[in-house]
């Protein structure tokens, strides 16, 4: 394969969103913010917008498995990042073909919309769990995902000690608990189950939000691809998932996405 003189690559294993806020748009606005050669395989397909989702179809195993080899067989990846999945056999497949690729994982088990829409189906948790988890370098899971797959109900700082154990027991190297859900600080915590880090910073008043946790895997993802240790790479991701954020702008009628190009120079595009 020749990677002469290209950026790091990375891949996204996700589900289209239409309207460009969350899921493989997201993933790849990320990736080009932050300088390494975004990718995709593309599993699902969602009617998406700033109101909800409003239909979701997921594609054929057959699909998903020669888009992910045909990327990885030819250009290679120094990182892979997952999104939604949808189904247990798209989860199962996904999970093997990671499992087989030398490269750090980062996992967001996608489990419902930012409008609370389901993105995977209830069938497909115990593959999560015993298949997804365990070949995950980064699980990255919010309060509502840890509950739908752990049990735990996080309803304070002190409860992201024991999420993160529990979310641990089914496997991945690390694992950061986001507690974006919480009041006061956007607090999260990265641990392996011995090392800790706590990750702080402030909460903006902003209710444009949409494709936060797409953004931030994809983040971390994009810092791994460049070589950075787990902590170094979420530590960044988390720096620029908090500008993101504060940058959100309103789009259509209901939630807006977060800005992917925040940090990036605004002036007149080049024609």
């Amino acid at each position: 394969m020749s990677v002469s003189g290209a950026p790091p690559r990375v891949l996204t294993v996700a589900g289209s969103d239409s309207g460009g806020g969350a899921g493989v748009q997201a993933d790849l606005k990320t990736m080009l913010a932050l300088g390494v050669h975004g990718m995709s395989v593309i599993t699902a397909v969602t009617a998406q917008n700033s109101l909800g989702v409003q239909g979701a179809w997921e594609l054929p195993v057959a699909a998903v498995r020669a888009q992910y080899r045909s990327v990885v067989d030819d250009i290679g990846v120094q990182a892979v990042k997952t999104g939604m999945l949808a189904s247990a056999e798209l989860v199962e497949t996904v999970a093997e073909l990671i499992g087989a690729t030398d490269a750090p994982a980062v996992v967001d088990p996608v489990g419902v919309s930012k409008h609370g829409d389901p993105l995977l189906a209830a069938s497909a948790l115990d593959s999560v769990r015993t298949k997804l988890l365990p070949v995950a370098t980064v699980a990255t899971p919010n309060l509502d995902e840890v509950a739908q797959l752990t049990g735990v109900r996080v309803a304070s700082e002190s409860d992201l000690r024991r999420a993160a154990a529990a979310v641990l027991a089914y496997g991945p190297r690390w694992v950061l608990i986001k507690g974006g859900h919480l009041t006061g600080e956007a607090v999260d915590l990265l641990t392996d189950g011995s090392a800790e880090h706590w990750l702080r910073a402030p909460r903006y008043d902003n209710r444009h939000t949409h494709g936060t946790g797409c953004t931030l895997a994809s983040a971390i993802a994009s810092q791994l691809a460049r070589g950075q240790s787990v902590p170094e790479a979420v530590t960044a991701a988390k720096e620029y998932v908090t500008g993101a954020i504060a940058a959100g702008f309103a789009l259509g009628g209901g939630i807006g996405p977060v800005d992917h190009g925040w940090a990036l120079d605004r002036g007149t595009p080049a024609v």
